[in-house]
C-alpha cells in the first residue's frame, strides 16, 4: 500500500522531469523592491552562522551524486549574491542548508548534513558507532557511513536512536540495523513512546493528501534554480531510495527524564509529546556537555502547523519543552547539536539560542489566543501579530519553514476550530459555485481580469490572487485567467522568505500555465510499514477507504479469522460505515467468515489491485465460509485514491 508513506521516489522523479520547464517570469519592481527591503532590516554582516555552518568540516562526499538517490550538485547555484527573483534571507539560509559533508561537532560527536533534508549524528561510543537520526533511506545513510568509516574509524553500529516519528529521522535505518541485529539484542534501537504507531499513521488515513500536498511543500515538481525552488527551509530536499522502519527496543516516555547508559555513554532523555511530532524526545549527553535537541529547536521558526497536512500543534507544550531543557541542561550545555540545521558552540551563545527559541513559540501561542480573546478572528491576527523586533531580527527566528501569519492561525484553530465566529463562514458556497457567483456579479470574468491586471500592476499580488482564483474556477479552461493568477503567484513566491511558501506559490503558477505533470509512482509498497501497522490499524483504514455513498445500503457482518496474525476481527457494515472489533468476533447473523493471512487482505485492497478475491480463493490463500458475493462486493467498495488531483482548480 504504496500511499501509507511519502512518495518519495515519485517525488523525486517528477523534480528531476521539471527541470525542464519553460523560463519563469521575472521579478516585477515591487517584488525588487520588497527584497531589498530585508537588507536594512536584517544585519546579514552578521558571519556567526556561516562560520557555523562550515565549521569542523572532515570531508565531503568524493561524489557529485549518490547513485540515483541524491544530488549534490542540484543547489550549486546557490553562490554569491541573492538574485532578485529570490527573498534574501532564504537565499542565505538555503545556501547554509546546501553545505555538505562529515563534520565534526567536537571529539566523538560528528554529523553526517546535506545528504537528505535531515542530518543523521555519529557518536563514538565505547566499542562502536552510535547512530541518531538516521536519514530518510539507507542509501543515503550507507553513504555517509561510508565517509565516518573512512575518515574516523572503521567500527560498527552499536545502537540506533531514532528521536521522532517523521521519515527523513529513521526511513534510513536498514543502512545500519536489521532484524537480526535487533533479535539478536546486539543492536538496540531507541524511540519516543508511540514512535511506531505514530510514523505509520501520521501518512496512513490522510496519506493520499498528504502527498499531493507535500509535493508543493517541498518544491518537488519545481526545477532547483534561482526562480524554482531552493529546497525547504528546513532543509535541502528529501533523498529517493529505500526507507524502512523497525519498531524501537527501549522506548522513552518520562517528561521529566530518563537516563540510559548507551554503548558506555549517559544520556538523559526527555520525552517531549505534542511538540514538533507527536512522539519525539530530545536527550543530553553530560560527558560530552552536549544538548541534542531533536526538531525540537532549529534556526528557523518552525511550523505549528504544515502546509502539507498534519494535526495542528501546541506552541504553549513546545515553548515549555524548550524552558525545561534550559532549567535542566542550560548551566552546563556546551554546544547543542539538532536534526536539522548547523550545531551551536558556547554555553553563553546555546543559552541564548534557546531562550530566543522559547520565546518565540510562546508568544505566537500567548499572544493569537489573547488575540482572539479579544474578538479577533484568525486571518486578522494572521495580518496583525508582529513579532518584537529583538525575536524578529534573530536569524533562527526567522520565518523559513513555519511563517508567524500560517502558524497564528494554527494556535486559532487548535482552540477554536475552523469557524470564526462570523456566521457568514459557517456554510459558504463550495468554490466553483462560489466562484461563478463573484464573476457574475462583477460583470464576467473579462472585466475582472481587466481590473485585476491594473492591480497586478500596483504590485496588489495578494489581491490578484483571491478575485482571479474565482475565475479560475468559474471557468477552469480560462487561460487567460490562469496566467495572471500564475503572474501574481510567481511574484508572491519570490517574496516569500519561507521555502514551503515559495513552493506553493510556484508549483501553483507552473500548473496553471502548463497543467499537471502527472508521473507514475514506480516505487515499491514499503513492507516494513505495511507489516507495521497493527490490525486495528489496517481494518480502520480499510473503513475510511470505504465508500459510504447515499446509494450504499448494504448491511454485512464479517469475521476475519488472520492465520498470520493470529487474530479475530469482526467487521460490521452499515448505513455507508465500517466498524472494526478487533478481537471480538461477531455472534450473530454473520454475512461470512474469511481465513487467510492478513498480508493476503493487504495485498487484494492495495493501489495495485493486482489480485482479486476468487485469485485468492482458487489459490486456497483466503477461503470464504458464507456469503461469498456479499464479501466481493465489500471488497470493491474499499477505494484506491488518485494522488494527482487538482489543487489549484475544481
Amino acid at each position: 500500500m504504496k500511499k501509507i508513506i511519502l512518495c518519495c521516489s515519485l517525488m523525486l522523479a517528477a523534480a528531476a522531469a521539471a527541470q525542464n520547464q519553460p523560463k519563469s517570469n521575472p521579478p516585477t519592481s515591487y517584488t525588487i523592491a520588497a527584497n531589498k527591503a530585508l537588507y536594512d532590516y536584517l544585519d546579514f554582516k552578521d558571519q556567526t552562522d556561516l562560520k557555523n555552518v562550515n565549521k569542523g568540516l572532515i570531508a565531503a562526499y568524493p561524489q557529485d551524486t549518490i547513485g540515483r538517490f541524491y544530488n549534490f550538485k542540484q543547489f550549486d547555484f546557490l553562490k554569491g549574491t541573492a538574485p532578485e527573483s529570490v527573498n534574501p534571507s532564504l537565499w542565505r539560509q538555503s545556501g547554509f542548508n546546501a553545505t555538505a559533508g562529515l563534520f565534526k561537532v567536537s571529539e566523538g560527536i560528528y554529523q553526517i548534513r546535506g545528504f537528505d533534508l535531515a542530518n543523521m549524528s555519529v557518536i563514538r561510543g565505547k566499542t562502536g558507532w552510535i547512530i541518531i537520526d538516521p536519514l530518510t533511506v539507507k542509501e543515503t545513510v550507507e553513504a555517509g557511513m561510508r565517509l565516518v568509516r573512512k575518515h574516523l574509524e572503521d567500527l560498527p553500529v552499536t545502537a540506533v536512536i531514532v528521536t521522532h516519528s517523521h521519515m527523513d529521522h529513521f526511513g534510513g535505518m536498514r543502512g545500519v540495523v536489521n532484524e537480526d541485529d535487533v533479535k539478536s539484542g546486539r543492536i538496540k534501537i531507541y524511540a519516543p513512546e508511540g514512535f511506531l504507531e505514530h510514523s505509520v499513521s501520521e501518512n496512513l488515513i490522510a496519506g493520499n493528501a498528504m502527498t499531493r500536498r507535500a509535493m508543493y511543500m517541498y518544491g518537488n515538481l519545481l526545477p532547483k534554480s534561482a526562480t524554482g525552488s531552493l529546497g525547504s527551509g528546513l532543509g535541502t530536499t528529501t533523498a529517493s531510495g529505500t526507507a524502512g522502519i523497525l519498531d524501537g527496543t527501549d522506548i522513552i516516555s518520562s517528561k521529566e527524564g530518563e537516563t540510559k547508559i548507551i554503548d558506555g555513554i549517559k544520556f538523559e532523555f526527555v520525552y517531549t509529546p505534542e511538540s514538533e511530532a507527536p512522539a519525539e524526545m530530545m536527550c543530553y549527553l553530560p560527558d560530552y556537555k552536549a544538548f541534542m535537541q531533536a526538531e525540537v529547536v532549529n534556526h528557523t521558526l518552525h511550523n505549528l502547523y504544515t502546509l502539507r497536512g498534519a494535526q495542528v500543534r501546541n506552541g504553549q507544550k513546545w515553548s515549555m519543552y524548550i524552558d525545561k531543557a534550559i532549567d535542566k541542561w542550560g548551566k552546563d550545555a556546551q554546544f547543542s547539536f539538532g536534526s536539522h540545521h548547523w550545531p551551536t558552540w558556547g554555553n553563553a551563545e546555546v543559552v541564548d539560542f534557546l531562550e530566543n527559541q522559547r520565546d518565540l513559540f510562546r508568544f505566537i501561542h500567548d499572544q493569537t489566543v489573547r488575540m482572539a480573546n479579544e474578538g479577533m478572528n484568525p486571518v486578522e491576527i494572521a495580518n496583525t501579530l508582529k513579532l518584537p523586533k529583538q525575536l524578529d531580527t534573530q536569524f533562527s527566528n526567522r520565518g523559513y519553514y513555519g511563517t508567524v501569519s500560517h502558524n497564528a492561525r494554527a494556535q486559532y484553530q487548535l482552540y477554536f476550530g475552523f469557524f470564526d465566529g462570523n456566521p457568514a463562514n459557517l456554510n459558504p458556497l463550495p468554490p466553483v459555485e462560489e466562484g461563478q457567483k463573484y464573476v457574475e456579479l462583477m460583470g464576467g470574468s473579462e472585466n475582472i481580469l481587466k481590473k485585476a491586471k491594473e492591480s497586478y500592476d500596483k504590485g496588489e499580488y495578494r489581491w490578484v490572487a483571491e478575485i482571479v482564483n474565482h475565475v479560475v474556477f468559474a471557468e477552469p479552461k480560462n487561460q487567460k485567467a490562469r496566467n495572471l493568477l500564475a503572474d501574481a503567484y510567481e511574484q508572491m513566491g519570490y517574496q516569500a522568505e519561507s521555502g514551503p511558501w515559495r513552493n506553493f506559490y510556484l508549483t501553483g503558477a507552473q500548473e496553471l500555465r502548463y497543467g499537471k505533470k502527472v508521473f507514475k509512482n514506480s516505487s515499491a509498497s514499503n513492507p516494513d510499514m505495511v507489516n507495521g501497522m497493527s490490525s486495528e490499524m489496517f481494518f480502520n483504514y480499510l473503513a475510511m477507504r470505504y465508500k459510504g455513498t447515499e446509494e450504499n445500503t448494504d448491511k454485512f457482518n464479517f469475521n476475519f479469522e488472520l492465520t498470520d496474525t493470529k487474530e479475530n476481527v469482526g467487521l460490521v457494515i452499515s448505513n455507508g460505515t465500517v466498524s472494526t472489533r478487533v478481537g471480538s468476533p461477531i455472534k450473530d447473523k454473520v454475512t461470512a467468515t474469511i481465513t487467510g493471512p492478513r498480508k493476503a487482505l493487504m495485498a487484494l485492497t492495495g493501489e495495485a489491485q493486482d489480485v482479486t478475491v476468487d485469485q485468492l480463493l482458487s489459490k486456497g490463500v483466503l477461503k470464504v465460509t458464507g456469503n461469498k458475493e456479499a464479501f466481493k462486493k465489500f471488497i470493491g467498495n474499499i477505494e484506491n485514491f488518485d494522488v494527482w488531483f487538482n489543487l489549484i482548480e475544481p
